[in-house]
């Protein structure tokens, strides 16, 4: 036994050095890759005899050309004082690049460097052309080297209504595939969106790139991180996410969103100035220009499309994740029906069969209902259905080979293998992608048959047995060296392939006859996902406190992508990734389970998850206790109903999320703009749920204006001003306030009353 333990301790101590060691080296990497990730911009040059300063209207809008400047300059035509885009004076504005990137991916993650050859850095305008919708910069892109001649390129902004403008940068040699577009920004303007971002809410002084991609394990938080990247390159950092979108929104009420799908870069880090790179030779986009935060995500969502409303039944009560077979389900459900909960749905995910892993207990990824871990399914699903309790299961774009399962009745990868419905590598076989301890292979959903034939097995498989919906997950892991079945390479097709999962999906759910009553929810997406999807969750969060990974980034990855047109949104109760190691575990508390639960029944969903090690984790059945309390905010979660459905209609109508930073509230407010802990509940419920172990408190910002605590009904605020105050957060009764005098508020505080949740 002293063996073992002095054994344990010598390789603690190794894997620490390890870590130091990598921890170091990923420091020096670092300094180096900033030095790279320098803006490209140069001189700008002109004839000012042919260019002279002059005015032109295109649409509503009106650009000003200012020849001693250098500048132009677009503003509304009836609002001159306002800016929706400019370009630094004596800048480029445009510019160019050849570069060969570099892809190193890992179970779902991707490492992108790159290496600049020839740089073309300083513009030339050789011609301004306007019509009464449009207007045209053309020229030449001059190159460092001078033997390396100059690029032609032309930029293009269109009106396209009162308060949008498309542009259209083109440089014309395809070879130069990397294009730069850069404008002014103000030293004190603030930027929000770029959907899902699980760090940062405001990412002025950020350089962001833009790919979706697996978050990683830990993003940053140590040692999980540096321990993740030791073992799978898997630790992920401050910027990635499953649902990256090249999109924002400024303090200035100005946005911006790209139309493109190949990797981009927003670069936010200097005071005068923001510059996008795109890996392409072609860069196209919107403007927008608003009076509101509001107004600026309804113009958004109107070109990108919004979320549809969500069936009634699924809004009414909990979402209870479960795995390990009919008797263990009934189990559950019996207690939380002893203390009449209310219960939406059951979702099942190990509904295919579950196995072992390095990772934990995963799924067979053969999407077809085991039989013998879920015995008399038929009549578990109708005793659900007849308390009202829908059932979910779970599906992803993933095929893994079952020949090892005994009873499996079909094969799903072998007939999309035999099919050709599988994404290749260049050597003409299935590119099988690495998960865990097993790989697998992904739908190609680029091929037509494929997604008929997937769509066939939603019907055949998931619908036929009862499934009011299901989990979509994954769609971020398209390798940039696949093969496709159209002609369109992977890396352009990379941020698209969410959006195609998502309209798989949709296209199954529509073209039944009860549709509308039907979900699924999904973690990866991009610009148009929201139009395609009926529903979000955030992914894999690390069960701790953490704001890398853990349940504070849960509150600010529902706050960005809520910019983003991710209306309908939503966490795993008590998070996901669950680890077990020498150097630090991480299992979920009671305690933070307490607290998660009670964060989400503030969100518009209410669901549950055991996690990828069930054994490690306090779960809401764990205790009377632990179901005592989760019995308790399921019923608070179905105490604020009816203003939910109301909030769900609008987010339907506009695209304003349920879940709303307070910068959507309170825009004229600069406190509020770095806030990330708190939030809005449509335009009336203030929620600070506690994120700290220990801590019975919270301190919180309140805009200006009387606030009166659901709990307690104590007033706070300030009438003149905003400012932060104090409020007792229990567990059992986080931090809720109303605006005084407020209908929702009050009738909330009546709901809890007549609910037995309130003296």
């Amino acid at each position: 036994m002293q063996l073992l333990r002095r054994t344990g301790r010598w390789l603690g101590r190794g894997l620490l050095a390890l870590i130091a060691l990598l921890l170091l080296a990923w420091g020096w990497s670092a300094a180096h890759k900033a030095a790279a990730q320098r803006q490209i911009w140069g001189r700008l040059s002109f004839d000012q005899a042919q260019l002279a300063s002059f005015n032109a209207t295109i649409g509503r809008f009106e650009v000003g050309w200012d020849s001693t400047l250098g500048q132009l300059r677009i503003t509304p035509a009836d609002q001159p004082e306002r800016v929706i885009w400019s370009s630094v004076p004596g800048q480029s504005f445009v510019a160019a690049a050849q570069g060969q990137e570099r892809v190193a991916e890992s179970r779902g993650s991707f490492f992108v460097s790159d290496a600049l050859t020839t740089i073309c850095p300083h513009q030339q305008i050789t011609g301004i052309a306007a019509t009464s919708t449009a207007l045209t910069v053309s020229g030449e892109l001059l190159c460092e080297r001078p033997d390396a001649g100059s690029q032609r390129y032309s930029l293009t902004f269109a009106a396209l209504g009162d308060q949008q403008l498309h542009f259209d940068l083109h440089v014309y040699n395809p070879s130069f595939n990397r294009t730069y577009f850069s404008y002014t920004s103000r030293p004190d303007e603030h930027f929000f969106g770029f959907g899902e971002q699980f760090t940062y809410v405001d990412m002025r002084g950020k350089r962001l790139p833009i790919f979706v991609m697996e978050q990683g394990i830990g993003r940053g938080a140590q040692p999980i991180t540096a321990g993740a990247d030791v073992q799978a390159r898997a630790g992920g950092s401050w910027h990635t996410s499953y649902a990256g979108v090249p999109q924002y929104i400024s303090s200035e009420h100005r946005g911006l969103f790209l139309e493109t799908y190949e990797y981009s870069v927003f670069d936010m880090r200097d005071p005068r100035r923001l510059q996008i790179t795109l890996f392409s030779n072609r860069l196209t986009g919107q403007l927008l220009i608003g009076d509101s935060p509001k107004q600026l995500i309804e113009l958004y969502t109107a070109s990108t499309g919004r979320m549809r409303r969500l069936p009634d039944w699924i809004l009414q009560g909990a979402i209870i994740g479960m795995q390990g077979g009919t008797e263990k389900v009934r189990q559950v459900w019996q207690e939380l029906r002893s203390r009449n909960t209310p219960v939406a749905a059951f979702w099942l995910q190990d509904w295919v069969g579950q196995r072992t892993t390095s990772f934990g207990k995963q799924l067979w990824w053969n999407w077809e209902l085991d039989a013998e871990r879920y015995p008399q399914w038929q009549q578990l699903v109708g005793d659900l259905g007849s308390a009202g309790v829908r059932t979910l299961t779970y599906i992803n774009p993933f095929l893994v080979d079952v020949s090892d399962k005994p009873n499996a009745r079909r094969n799903l990868f072998a007939e999309a293998r035999d099919q050709g419905f599988l994404v290749m590598q260049s050597d003409g076989q299935p590119y099988l992608i690495q998960n865990t301890s097993f790989s697998a292979g992904l739908l190609d959903l680029t091929n037509p048959a494929a997604r008929a034939w997937m769509q066939d097995v939603i019907r055949d498989e998931v619908l036929a047995v009862g499934a009011s919906g299901w989990m979509a997950d994954f769609g971020e892991a398209l390798p940039y060296d696949a093969v496709l079945n159209q002609a369109i390479s992977a890396k352009s097709y990379h941020n698209q392939y969410p959006e195609e999962w998502a309209k798989l999906n949709r296209a199954v759910v529509d073209g039944q006859p009860n549709g509308d009553d039907l979900v699924f929810f999904m973690r990866s997406g991009y610009r148009a996902s929201p139009g395609a999807a009926t529903l979000f969750w955030e992914g894999d969060q690390l069960v701790s406190w953490d704001e890398y990974d853990g349940l504070k980034s849960a509150v600010t990855g529902l706050l960005s992508g809520g910019f983003s047109g991710f209306s309908l949104n939503h966490s795993d109760i008590g998070g996901y990734t669950t680890i077990t190691s020498p150097i630090a575990d991480y299992h979920r508390s009671a305690e933070l389970l307490e607290r998660w639960t009670e964060l989400c029944a503030f969100t518009t969903i209410f669901r549950t998850h055991e996690g990828n090690q069930p054994d490690n984790n306090v779960q809401i059945y764990s205790t009377p206790a632990t179901l005592d309390h989760f019995s308790r905010m399921a019923k608070v979660y179905a105490a604020w109903g009816d203003y939910r459905r109301q909030l769900v209609d609008e987010a339907a109508a506009t695209g304003v999320p349920v879940v709303r930073h307070m910068y959507i509230e309170f825009p004229s407010d600069p406190n509020v703009y770095d806030l990330r802990t708190q939030f809005m509940l449509g335009s009336e419920l203030l929620v600070a749920p506690v994120l700290d172990p220990g801590v019975t408190s919270v301190s919180a910002y309140l805009p200006a204006g009387q606030w009166v605590n659901v709990w307690s009904g104590q007033t706070y605020g300030d009438p003149r001003q905003g400012g932060r105050v104090s409020i007792p957060a229990p567990i059992g009764q986080p931090a809720v306030l109303y605006r005084a005098g407020s209908p929702v508020g009050e009738q909330l505080t009546a709901n809890l009353r007549s609910a037995g949740l309130l003296k």
